[in-house]
């Protein structure tokens, strides 16, 4: 039996497997990659190295077990639900312990979360023990771009005065590792967001106020964001999906606080100021 975590090297999977390490011994965890270099101080660690790509259903052919734990983190790439299945399909035919997935909070409406509604319906549908992990925004979806902010002097957004709960991916990275590692988590859904809320005007403040430097929030028009995006070498589509999530922003489709994730990782969430710090030593 194994803890099994597909995209391992990625920006949350690295964050699993490595709080992973803190809980159970390396030789229970397989880490699912596309580059097995990419993985090399994982393995180096006594974690199990498995190499398969979304994008080839043979690359999964045996990978599971009966009785594994598996995390599938979302892929990004176009067709993704398709991608998904292949996965939930591997995982059914090993008849896993668990399969876990990190999908989209339900308050949110717009496009973004229209493959994340549809892999759930496939989870479901495959009849494993599932959890559904609704991640909603990480602080370093904006943390990990201030460099442009800076020397701007401004955060541009569309999101008007909304207001986002958001936490860091190690927070939701805990969440998943404490599904993984515990007990009676089946057939759950858990909405997964920060502990406080903050609006874009006091983001910019508190980049201000780390840096000593004049930061303004500049709220413009969906449209004025989206057309800014694809300025900037963006796909059209792309530009438009991040423009929607802004304006669910501003409909407050984000900003839900239930402290389920603080809850269920047992410690406060990491605040967005904390989250800047880090951004701003590193």
């Amino acid at each position: 039996m194994s803890i099994v975590v597909t995209g391992a090297t990625g920006k949350l999977g690295h964050h699993v497997v490595e709080q992973l390490l803190e809980k159970v011994p390396s030789g229970q965890i397989t880490a699912v990659v596309r580059d097995r270099e990419k993985a090399a101080a994982f393995a180096a660690r006594g974690v199990k190295i498995a190499v398969a790509d979304y994008n080839a259903p043979e690359t999964f052919d045996g990978l599971f077990t009966t009785g594994d734990k598996v995390l599938l983190i979302s892929g990004s790439e176009e067709g993704r639900v398709v991608q998904h299945k292949t996965v939930i399909d591997a995982a059914k035919a090993a008849g896993v312990a668990l399969l876990a997935y990190t999908s989209a909070p339900g308050s949110l409406r717009s496009a973004l979360a229209d493959d994340h509604r549809s892999t759930e319906q496939v989870v479901i549908a495959s009849g494993l023990p599932y959890v559904m992990l609704r991640n909603a925004w990480y602080n370093e979806n904006y943390t990990e771009q201030l460099a442009p902010t800076l020397e701007q002097g401004a955060v541009v957004q569309a999101a008007g005065q909304g207001r986002v709960a958001s936490a860091a991916r190690a927070d939701y990275a805990a969440a998943a590792v404490a599904v993984l590692t515990g007990e009676g988590h089946a057939y759950k859904t858990y909405e997964l967001s920060g502990d406080t809320a903050w609006s874009f005007a006091e983001y910019a403040d508190e980049i201000g106020r780390q840096t000593g430097k004049e930061v303004t929030y500049t709220p413009v028009a969906v449209g004025t964001y989206s057309a800014m995006l694809t300025g900037l070498g963006i796909p059209e589509p792309v530009a438009e999906m991040i423009a929607g999530v802004d304006q669910a922003i501003e409909h407050g489709e984000l900003g839900v606080i239930d402290g389920v994730l603080s809850g269920l990782i047992n410690r406060p969430t990491t605040p967005i100021a904390d989250s800047i710090s880090a951004a701003l030593k590193g």
